[in-house]
């Protein structure tokens, strides 16, 4: 198979991440004799730098090209720390979903029994934690009109949705849910928002097209209690686009690192795929930053292409690196592995797809774990 990939290495850790990212697609195509074609483009404060825009047309036009795309992360301390700043790294994200029209964010959210203890739940609250959140990724607040009086005592946010914007993320997830527990959870807020009316109006309306699929509905503060108290009850959410944000990421300290988590934003012609987590520039060049969330967004790209026993395989192989404690820093700060290590043993587990022992030693020095 050839398919065209994108690469948005982006700003902080994102280069550094992906590198390992790129790493494990090639020995996914070497293993399966696919042909994949890599091309890079730039985005954010690494692209402000080089070009004064931090979403070059150049980027938007590899993008369209492509047949996915993978991103590493966005954001630059010089940005944050400056309120008053015109030209913004985050403005190339915003812009580029609105460009593809990247209108279904998906984020997994599991655990792995061997990390519960770097998570603030109870370890009977998160085993066999399994869901996924659908987010709606270009209507709703961010990108409705915005406002400030002339006197600069008065700001607008507005928010508006469509019927059309709410269907078809909705089609997705009533889709996932079919493959999977067959539950599905609106997030809303409508006993105060007109838009969130519309949404629940459309769901419950498109709800008998999709009958084996048992819906409920939660206003988001109830959603945002309820991830904490019993996430077990989740298996497909639902939910707007700043509601998706703000619960997205407090469900993503359940699995106990956002370097863990993947995600990917779906369009009608093609689909990025990136970690969760943010730039984390302090780390930046040190090669300490967790690969796994960027490795586990192209078992996803590689689901979103057909490729599933592919996916599989690299999941199977994050699956042992954390078995067996081979992690980065943030999972554990005493003996921890580097981030092109973890990326290494991913690599040799694709190509052997076993290990009858370990020589660790090599590990350590960063060599091959060929025994």
């Amino acid at each position: 198979m050839f398919k065209k990939i994108a690469v948005l290495n982006g700003d902080g850790i994102g280069p550094e991440v992906t590198r390992q990212s790129v790493k494990v697609l090639k020995a996914i195509a070497e293993q399966f004799d696919h042909d994949f074609q890599f091309t890079e483009a730039l985005i954010g404060a690494d692209a402000i730098d080089k070009t004064g825009s931090p979403l070059p047309v150049e980027t938007i036009d590899i993008c369209v090209d492509s047949d996915a795309i993978l991103f590493g992360a966005i954001g630059h301390p010089k940005y944050d720390n400056d309120p008053t700043a015109k030209v913004r790294p985050e403005q190339g994200l915003l812009g580029l979903r609105k460009a593809l029209q990247l209108f279904a964010n998906i984020r997994p959210v599991t655990t792995y029994t061997t990390l519960h203890f770097l998570s603030p739940l109870k370890s009977k609250n998160i085993t066999g934690v399994d869901f996924i959140i659908y987010r709606e990724l270009t209507g709703g607040i961010y990108f409705g009109k915005k406002e400030l009086t002339s006197d600069g005592t008065t700001a607008i946010d507005e928010c508006v949705y469509s019927r059309h914007e709410i269907e078809r993320i909705s089609h997705l997830a009533f889709q996932a849910a079919q493959k999977r527990r067959k539950k599905l959870t609106l997030v809303d807020k409508a006993n105060v928002l007109e838009t969130s009316r519309l949404w629940r109006k459309v769901v419950q309306e498109m709800a008998p097209a999709y009958s084996d699929v048992a819906v409920d509905y939660l206003y988001v503060d109830n959603a945002a209690m309820q991830i904490i108290l019993n996430p077990k009850q989740f298996d497909i959410i639902l939910t707007e686009n700043m509601f998706g944000d703000i619960i997205s990421d407090e469900a993503s300290v359940i699995s106990g690192s956002l370097g863990l988590l993947p995600s990917s934003s779906i369009g009608s012609k093609t689909a990025l795929f990136e970690p969760i987590h943010g730039s984390y520039p302090q780390a930046a060049g040190k090669d300490i930053a967790n690969p796994i969330g960027s490795i586990l967004s192209t078992a996803m790209m590689l689901d979103h292409l057909g490729l599933t026993e592919e996916a599989l395989l690299v999941r199977n192989a994050v699956e042992w690196t954390i078995e067996n404690r081979f992690v980065t820093k943030d999972i554990d700060p005493v003996n921890f592995y580097f981030t092109s290590t973890v990326g290494e043993l991913i690599i040799d587990f694709i190509h052997k797809n076993f290990f009858d022992r370990v020589n660790n030693e090599n590990i350590e020095l960063r060599k091959s774990t060929i025994i």
